[in-house]
């Protein structure tokens, strides 16, 4: 059962505003909204009198943000990344707290998104498609997942979440991080920091992307790291568009570099139709549905972090925006 969220008392009934310059979020959140009848749901632009508002639940959210709500108790990301909310926050001082969505079933989404593309390219799924197709029965050779190593790049919960299926398949599994990790699921070998990561990479039959965007991973995924990969490697990235450089990618595709690549991230979405990702006959093309978490838990979490700030105790999902996640 969903733990109820905390209710306020007619006085205390807070005001949160909806923040997005690329989504009408009312529209977006609109029946999950209906549920929280109990909170005063305005969009950012409709905020009337803006020092009543004390929350903001943000994507993209305008640049003027903090000027425009100078009230501010609490500023919400809709995603469990917060690189969206730097150009309104980056270089502010007293800024309230930022908190980002933490969701423990989304792990177990990616983990299902992560294994279905591994085993998808592993096995060969593709080709098993394409002879449906031509009515085909052909079999091939079934590869041991034992002999195939999959690098985690990113071990935050999602990625621990994806290490510990994988190994559960039988896959080989190393993960890599910023800093190093307390503790790696049993059977992961864990790498971290710049000194590490070519060795981390050599050793990548697939490479996931599961990293946050921040400016020292904004075009990680780059010609120099692909040629530190196993020749023919596939990528997947499930974490940000902009972690990747799309032409190095295609030229990597392209020479050989790659084999394949799976794609749920990009940098503008939705995806341009005469984007040349879409035509590449190497490239699998996903919504950005790697995982994605309930509008009702999201909702539920803005008021109990709200909640908190309130009582004066720490809130849930507490963002260190110097590090950027």
């Amino acid at each position: 059962m969903e733990a109820m969220s905390p209710t306020f008392s007619k006085a205390a009934r807070p005001r949160i505003a909806l923040a997005s310059t690329r989504l009408d979020m009312h529209d977006l959140l609109g029946a999950a909204l209906a549920q929280f009848g109990h909170v005063d749901w305005c969009r950012v632009e409709d905020a009337g009198d803006p020092a009543s508002v004390q929350a903001a639940l943000c994507w993209h959210p305008p640049a003027d943000l903090l000027q425009r709500l100078p009230s501010l108790t609490l500023i919400q990301s809709l995603a469990a990344g917060v690189d969206h909310l730097h150009p309104a926050l980056a270089g502010r001082s007293g800024l309230p707290p930022v908190c980002r969505v933490v969701d423990r079933h989304m792990g177990d989404t990616m983990a299902g998104y992560v294994c279905w593309a591994v085993l998808s390219h592993h096995r060969g799924m593709h080709e098993y498609l394409a002879q449906a197709r031509r009515r085909e029965w052909l079999g091939h050779p079934v590869p041991e997942p034992a002999g195939h190593t999959v690098g985690l790049a990113g071990l935050g919960e999602l990625g621990m979440a994806c290490a510990r299926a994988l190994r559960t398949l039988g896959y080989g599994v190393r993960g890599w991080s910023r800093t190093p990790k307390a503790q790696a699921p049993d059977g992961v070998r864990a790498y971290h920091g710049d000194a590490q990561l070519g060795e981390f990479l050599s050793g990548c039959d697939t490479l996931v992307c599961l990293l946050p965007l921040t400016p020292s991973t904004r075009g990680i995924l780059n010609a120099d790291l692909f040629a530190r990969l196993k020749p023919g490697a596939h990528l997947i990235n499930a974490a940000r568009g902009e972690h990747l450089v799309t032409a190095d990618l295609l030229r990597a595709l392209d020479g050989g570099t790659l084999a394949a690549a799976t794609l749920d991230a990009f940098e503008q979405e939705p995806l341009a139709e005469d984007d040349p990702l879409w035509r590449h006959p190497r490239i699998t093309i996903t919504p950005h549905i790697g995982a994605r978490t309930p509008f009702t838990v999201i909702l539920r979490q803005t008021l109990e972090n709200l909640a908190c700030v309130r009582a004066g105790r720490a809130p849930g999902g507490l963002v260190d925006l110097a590090a950027g996640y």
